[in-house]
């Protein structure tokens, strides 16, 4: 009976990592259905531990998801889709627009205006232009390309360092593409937790001088011969 409770558990644990790999993949329960020539029904099963899946189905799918098969039996394994979970976008929107404001509001001190000055030359009033800079009212983008040139700053300027959530979320959805591009073996090898000594060296060696790179290299071939 504890046999059979564990093997349920299991199951379910390695539903609960499939269905998360999958949807980190960016893949439909019918494109894992076709690949292993199974219904969409059994992938389901699958996902939700009440069908056991074969060792062999497990490997193509994981080479297929771009996952090391080994994070099936990792303790440790966290859940890839949370890591590329959006951030609370009223959050991020209201964050954005009060951004906005201040740059436009810190551009208009710069060129010596007026909320007033403003208002007239996009044919507003100041009260509105006071609601932009301190990002109570979302700026048109029609209205913002002509606020930069009255500010004389590109509109560019309003997108400011690319830093917070929102520019997080998008640099690790860039990674993850990368990553996904890369061939299968390359993906295997950065997922192998064993692995990441080798490539913490490789970083240390990308950020050291030709100098320094030369050095060691004669150093290796002394050692060598």
């Amino acid at each position: 009976m504890a046999d059979q409770q564990a093997q349920v558990l299991r199951d379910r644990v390695i539903g609960v990592l499939l269905r998360d790999a999958r949807l980190w993949a960016d893949k439909s329960v019918g494109e894992c259905a076709h690949l292993l020539g199974v219904s969409p029904e059994t992938i389901t099963a699958y996902e939700e531990g009440e069908e056991s899946i074969s060792l062999p189905e497990l490997e193509v799918l994981a080479s297929f998801l771009g996952v090391s098969v080994s994070r099936f039996w990792d303790p440790e394994a966290t859940l890839l889709a949370e890591a590329k979970k959006a951030p609370n976008i009223d959050q991020i929107l209201a964050l954005r627009h009060r951004i906005v404001g201040a740059l436009l509001r810190q551009a208009r001190m710069d060129a010596h205006k007026t909320q007033q000055d403003l208002a007239d030359e996009i044919g507003a009033s100041a009260s509105r232009i006071s609601a932009y800079e301190y990002g109570k009212q979302p700026i048109p983008l029609s209205e913002l390309e002509q606020l930069a040139e009255a500010v004389g700053r590109p509109v560019t300027y309003f997108l400011g360092e690319r830093v917070g959530p929102l520019a997080e979320w998008e640099r690790q959805r860039e990674v993850m593409q990368v990553f996904k591009e890369l061939p299968v073996e390359i993906q295997d090898f950065v997922g192998r937790p064993i692995n990441q000594s080798y490539l913490r060296v490789a970083m240390k060696l990308e950020e050291m001088s030709a100098e320094s790179l030369r050095t060691i290299a004669e150093g290796l071939l002394e050692i060598t011969f």
